[in-house]
């Protein structure tokens, strides 16, 4: 009986996530939802952008276009760039720089040094959504990835719906720039429980040798394409779409 007992009790344990793997995964939670965000909160304050940096409406929607082609140029590589640098250094790292970009953005003078830094900053982004993802799927026992999933779906939907409140209370009150500082806070929490929770593991730089670059690359310029298009063409393009040389070309 006390065997039978203690085989039910070891069950229930393994299928209950422990208090340090749930901090992790609402770190990882946390990275989605900021990643989310950024695209809502600069489009409610793109006019006050323009005229921060002093540009037109035309080249301004560039601001959001960027940080879109970094996210989705990022997201089919971060499962292969985490086994090479670990998962631990290679989500830490993207985070901290997501960071450093955002507050970057604050200080950009003019168009081309912001569509640079949203660039970045997008590409950091992304890997921080495919990675909150996995933490669900591996961290969690089975039992609890439902309720993983769920708080996972709610970054998806929350995010861009409280993004414009956000983004038009902030630059209403203070400026547009500090659209980029409110990451600060919840990502500095995010990064003190990453540090303390992941396990820190090899890197396998051998790796590097077997990655298909040339893929890689074409995948980029593919993907970066086909998100220009898309966003350029759905802002009603003077040419409208494909009667634009640009996107045609």
């Amino acid at each position: 009986m006390n065997d039978v007992r203690g085989s039910a009790a070891k069950r229930a344990c393994q299928d209950r996530a422990s208090l340090r793997v749930w901090i992790s995964v609402g770190a990882g939670l946390i990275g989605a939802f900021m990643a989310v965000l950024n695209i809502q909160i600069t489009n409610a304050s793109l006019l006050d952008i323009q005229g921060g940096i002093g540009t037109g409406v035309d080249n301004g929607a560039w601001i959001s276009t960027a940080y879109l082609i970094g996210e989705i140029i990022v997201i089919p590589l971060t499962d292969y760039l985490s086994h090479v640098f670990s998962f631990r250094l290679y989500l830490i790292a993207n985070a901290a720089l997501f960071l450093a970009f955002s507050v970057a953005c604050a200080f950009a003078g003019n168009l081309a040094q912001m569509i640079a830094l949203r660039a970045v900053q997008g590409v950091t982004g992304g890997v921080l959504i495919p990675m909150s993802f996995t933490f669900v799927l591996t961290k969690l026992p089975e039992a609890q990835r439902p309720a993983g999933l769920a708080l996972f779906a709610i970054t998806a939907t929350f995010a861009p719906a409280i993004g414009p409140t956000i983004g038009g209370y902030l630059t209403e009150n203070f400026g547009w720039q500090y659209i980029f500082f409110v990451n600060l806070l919840p990502g500095g929490l995010m990064l003190a429980a990453l540090y303390w929770t992941l396990e820190r593991e090899q890197m396998q730089l051998h790796l590097l040798k077997e990655g298909n670059w040339f893929g890689m690359a074409t995948m980029a310029v593919g993907l970066g394409a086909l998100q220009t298009v898309l966003e350029e063409g759905n802002k009603g393009n003077k040419d409208d779409w494909f009667g634009s040389p640009f996107i045609f070309a």
